[in-house]
């Protein structure tokens, strides 16, 4: 009788090869894919509009953490990592900041206490 895989050893197995900085990103990519739809920039499709999709509110939650991320990870993640994550979020703060009615004060912004003004 053969006994079957254990699928969380499998997992384990799997997570073990991959490097933090693999993780780091794949988590910050997620944030920023949720965010930009959060913001309205999701492309148009047979459903209906992108900017159907924009929600102000979840989308500073998402810039917020992101934001946290990616400062906190970049010493570690290195510079050629680090950079194009920054320049993602920077574009997120300022597409919310288009898209919000009532923009909030340069350094008040979503994820702004970590990154600085993005104005």
């Amino acid at each position: 009788m053969t006994s079957s895989p254990d699928p969380t050893a499998e997992a384990t197995r799997d997570i073990a090869d991959v490097a933090a900085v693999e993780v780091i990103t794949t988590a910050a990519v997620h944030l920023m894919s949720a965010a930009a739809v959060k913001c309205g920039l999701a492309e148009d499709g047979p459903d209906g509009k992108g900017a159907d999709y924009l929600d102000l509110d979840e989308a500073r939650k998402l810039i917020t953490a992101l934001a946290a991320l990616v400062t906190a990870a970049a010493p570690d993640i290195g510079n050629q990592h680090a950079r194009s994550l920054r320049d993602g979020l920077r574009s997120l703060q300022l597409a919310f900041r288009e898209a919000s009615p009532f923009p909030d004060a340069p350094g008040e912004g979503p994820g702004e206490k970590f990154t600085g003004s993005v104005v």
